[in-house]
């Protein structure tokens, strides 16, 4: 070989190196591997086939990434992750995917495997997709289509406020793709949750909180209010200024080691500046909303609201 001629093997684990331990036979092919000596590694077992379009430069497990380049390159030159694998592909955290959706343009040859979800979508536009990385669409895109393709509206709903909650997408943006949404049966769903998140409910709980406050006929709060102490400002998930009466919905990450002395000086914050503050642990809304609830209409009343006034 010439000493300016680049070496193929080298070309292709480089390749490998940024898609997860996998290429595609195009990629291969292109580096200038013979189709005899792809064949040789993969008869040999050093080399594995995650699809037959794909191929994984060693026999070991093959890591997510790696998974997910594979899936994008059986759906073909256009093809992209979409919906929640795009999100976890570009950041989303404690969100688990159980398939990856591939998404290709109407019309497109699908080489179809039990591996893969490849579908064929009228949404499909070349300008959705992300700038870098492995093609996949934008997270305000992949999170709308995440949620028309969920398994459930709670799921649906959870996917939307993931996004805006771990700043991957403001809501903003999210409310431009859901009105590009003309058809479907979810449509109304995804509008209005993202309606509420523009409103600033920040999780899951604040949403079903505030829900579950209109159907009971309580004033609606202030969602997300900044607050500052001496130890700086903090948001407050919902409050009622008139009548001194903050609510604090507790996630599981409230139960988190580095936020446990937060709260709790931050409850001690508001306690001393003459608010009333309640807990609700997202456990308590499950099991026990009724409950909650009742606390919340006694400290809006005991704090001096009326309901026969506010009709």
């Amino acid at each position: 070989m010439d000493e300016n001629e680049a070496d193929p093997w080298k070309i292709v684990h480089a390749l490998a190196d940024e898609q997860g331990g996998v290429v595609s036979r195009r990629q291969a092919y292109a580096a200038g591997l013979s189709r005899w000596k792809v064949k040789a590694e993969l008869r040999a077992g050093r080399w594995q086939r995650p699809g037959d379009q794909s191929l994984c430069l060693h026999n070991g497990p093959i890591p997510e990434l790696g998974q997910w380049w594979a899936a994008v390159f059986q759906g073909g030159p256009r093809a992209c992750l979409d919906g929640a694998a795009a999100l976890v592909a570009g950041g989303l955290k404690r969100y688990s995917v159980d398939r990856v959706r591939i998404s290709v343009p109407r019309g497109t040859k699908v080489r179809r495997t039990a591996a893969f979800d490849i579908r064929q979508t009228r949404r499909w536009d070349p300008t959705d997709l992300a700038p870098s990385g492995i093609p996949r669409t934008r997270p305000e895109v992949a999170a709308v289509r995440g949620a028309l393709w969920a398994r459930s509206d709670r799921q649906a709903t959870y996917l939307l406020t993931l996004t805006v909650q771990q700043g991957l997408a403001p809501a903003e943006e999210l409310a431009t793709q859901a009105l590009r949404v003309r058809r479907d049966k979810r449509r109304i769903l995804v509008q209005t949750v993202v309606g509420e998140l523009l409103h600033g409910a920040r999780s899951l709980g604040e949403i079903d909180v505030t829900r579950a406050l209109r159907r009971r006929g309580l004033p609606a709060p202030e969602q997300q209010s900044l607050r500052r102490d001496k130890r700086g400002r903090y948001y407050l998930d919902l409050r009622w200024p008139e009548w001194r009466l903050v609510v604090e919905i507790d996630g599981i990450h409230h139960t988190w080691v580095e936020n446990v002395v937060g709260d709790a000086l931050r409850q001690n914050s508001l306690t001393i500046a003459g608010d009333s503050v309640l807990r609700l642990p997202l456990l308590g809304l499950r099991v026990c909303a009724d409950a909650f609830f009742d606390q919340i209409e006694e400290a809006l009343r005991t704090n001096g609201w009326n309901p026969a006034a506010a009709a």
